[in-house]
């Protein structure tokens, strides 16, 4: 393992992108590991994609698409463009840290693992901002479902944070265009049998006067994807 690719999907984050970008290039990657971020502008309208034109950095690489298609979409272009050994995904807010990478790459530099969860329900030193039960209630019945069907026994899939190496994703193509894409992706990492670990993350959660973009209409649409992507052949 010699390289990590951190794929950035974005829409929208003209307040936090750049600081989050800063956060990665100071975040503690583990001896030996160089790293790229692989970042993806999902058609922006509030200036983010100005701000990133105007953006350089040897280790950044740009992408940016001309219509609006959603966080799966632009996942599946920044695998296609990442040439890590290791890949993360990143939301482009401040709700995850990099500072826990080395947590996270520990069951895969350690070869117990193909890939890595974050999880925000397992306990953290950092703790985690309160917010919203029912959001909360909502994730934790997606979890149960989705295990229900993968046999896994995570206690949180949908989490930003997953970590998988390359052959972990090698033959998997996201079909997902917006978040069912983490549902299809636990169902596909569990259908190839991969390794998978869960490590404790801290979780500093936003609220939507502060940019958060998830509603109930994505629950239902995870849901549809928990079905659509463990019954498919």
């Amino acid at each position: 393992m010699k390289r990590v690719s951190v794929l950035v999907p974005i829409f929208n984050e003209k307040n936090t992108v750049i600081t989050i970008f800063e956060a990665i290039h100071v975040a503690p990657f583990p001896a030996g590991l160089d790293y790229e971020i692989v970042a993806v502008d999902d058609a922006s309208t509030d200036g983010t994609t100005e701000i990133l034109r105007n953006y350089s950095h040897p280790r950044v690489k740009v992408f940016f698409k001309e219509v609006n298609a959603g966080k799966g979409a632009a996942l599946a272009t920044a695998i296609s463009q990442a040439s890590g050994d290791i890949l993360i995904i990143q939301d482009a807010d401040l709700e995850y840290d990099p500072q826990e990478y080395p947590t996270i790459f520990g069951p895969i530099l350690a070869g117990k693992a193909d890939v890595v969860y974050g999880s925000r329900f397992l306990g953290s030193p950092s703790g985690h901002r309160v917010l919203f039960f029912w959001h909360s209630i909502g994730n934790q019945l997606l979890t149960l479902m989705s295990n229900m069907f993968t046999n896994l026994n995570l206690t949180d899939m949908e989490t930003c944070y997953k970590a998988f190496t390359r052959k972990a994703i090698e033959g998997i193509t996201i079909e997902s265009k917006r978040f069912g894409v983490e549902p299809e992706l636990t169902a596909k990492f569990s259908r190839k049998r991969c390794h998978i670990y869960e490590v404790p993350i801290s979780y500093n959660g936003r609220d939507y006067d502060e940019g958060k973009k998830i509603t109930w209409k994505d629950g239902v649409s995870a849901l549809y994807a928990i079905i659509k992507f463990n019954l498919s052949p």
